[in-house]
């Protein structure tokens, strides 16, 4: 009887914890989140897992509040990843606001700085 609760709890457990896996987390930038770099020609976020392009934005926004215009995100390339071309960017700071649609369906969002070098 104990054994059988046991083994109930650990699936219960394992069936609760699966989704959250599944969840695009941000695993890498370039510009780095946090870098002073030369005015970058490309953004690019890597993700986790799979996302779902067509459905995923990125956005970049100057010190002042204004978004930079961008052109759609590459449509091929790593599943894994939105690459966008960047227009010229002033020095300053700026702010990268993403949001995808993660495999598992849930929308995840977030944002980073990084600062363009006179």
């Amino acid at each position: 009887m104990r054994l059988t609760r046991a083994l109930c709890a650990g699936v219960l457990l394992l069936a609760l914890a699966s989704p959250a896996v599944a969840h695009s987390l941000l695993l890498e930038s370039s510009p780095a989140a946090g870098s002073t770099v030369a005015a970058p020609a490309q953004l690019m976020v890597r993700f986790n897992n799979r996302i779902e392009k067509a459905l995923s934005r990125l956005r970049v926004v100057d010190e002042r509040g204004e978004a930079q215009r961008l052109s759609t995100p590459v449509a091929d390339g790593p599943a894994d990843r939105l690459t966008v071309a960047l227009p010229p960017l002033a020095p300053g700071a700026y702010r990268v606001e993403w949001q995808v649609l993660s495999t598992d369906g849930h929308i995840v969002s977030g944002r980073f700085s990084f600062r363009v070098a006179p």
